[in-house]
């Protein structure tokens, strides 16, 4: 028998604008559509057009064409991109409501075209220069929400060698990479909350679970399976996202890390201070060629 489709239902407009990387799969999608169909005017941000079509064409189907959404192209291992993409964003005079910094990869090898170990590149340094190109627009726009995509992976990680992160992936299987990346994401969060206190601004790292999406497809056999056997689906993955993102419960909590939907404690390497101003510093440098203010206001915040 042939799957049902959703039955469509208006959406009523909420006067809230959001940005989701990564949004044409996974968590992602799933982060796009329902924040599309709770009344966000979404912005798709990735780098396959055609997919993102697809995601569009389910929220118009599901929303009876009522919904606001609409791509906008994203390569977060190129800096440029990232720029260009900021400024697309700008150039619409729109606020910006919520930043969700959901893409990422596991699993894979490589260097990205701006000089980074892959996935150090796109889970960590693509996002720092989005979220500090988009950050005039959140204050603007406050109260406001940034929203890091993390994981529990992070615990394998125990702290970030700032030469190694210029270099070719290392790792057999990449998955060492991936750890070093998810704690910088944790890290980053949690600077960022704290360089932000009192500007209505709030931020939030999350483990979503180990979720069934596109980012373990490279992995070799039988680590493939393996993994598969621990997986939740999408939906369930986007749970804690969406929470982090919406919800009334966490409005006044800042620069924390959840799991489940609830505040979590990551690894201490996790919640040095130190090394989180450290990583800052050394972003800030690795970006600035690309952070010329835009917009009104100066984008550099003072520690």
């Amino acid at each position: 028998m042939a799957a049902s489709t959703p039955t469509a239902s208006p959406v009523t407009p909420n006067a809230r604008v959001a940005l989701v990387t990564g949004a044409n799969s996974g968590i992602g999608r799933v982060t796009a559509v329902e924040l599309a169909l709770r009344g966000y005017h979404v912005f798709l941000a990735c780098r396959d057009a055609d997919k993102a079509a697809e995601v569009l064409r389910e929220i118009g189907a599901r929303s009876g064409g009522t919904a606001r959404a609409e791509f906008i192209a994203l390569d977060l291992g190129d800096l440029a991109s990232v720029r260009r993409c900021a400024l697309a964003f700008i150039a619409r005079g729109l606020p910006l409501h919520l930043l969700v910094n959901n893409a990422g990869l596991a699993g894979q090898k490589g260097f990205t075209p701006s000089g980074f170990e892959l996935a150090f590149g796109v889970c960590h340094v693509g996002h720092f220069l989005l979220t500090r190109l988009l950050l005039n627009r959140l204050k603007e726009a406050a109260p406001s929400r940034v929203v890091v995509v993390a994981s529990r992976a992070h615990r394998h990680a125990r702290g970030i060698d700032f030469e190694a992160v210029r270099q070719p992936t290392r790792s057999a299987g990449g998955l060492m990479d991936y750890s070093v990346a998810k704690l910088a994401n944790i890290l980053f969060a949690a600077e960022l909350g704290r360089r932000l206190a009192g500007t209505g601004v709030t931020t939030y790292a999350l483990h979503p679970g180990v979720v069934a999406t596109g980012i373990w497809r490279v992995l070799p056999r039988p680590l493939d399976r393996l993994v598969q056997l621990f997986m939740i689906g999408s939906e369930d993955g986007a749970k804690t996202t969406l929470h982090c993102a919406t919800s009334d419960a966490v409005a006044e909590q800042t620069g924390l890390y959840y799991v489940k939907c609830a505040v979590a404690r990551p690894t201490p390497v996790a919640q040095d201070a130190a090394l989180a101003q450290a990583l800052w510093t050394a972003s800030e440098g690795w970006t600035a060629d690309w952070a010329a203010p835009v917009g009104t206001g100066d984008l550099l915040l003072k520690a």
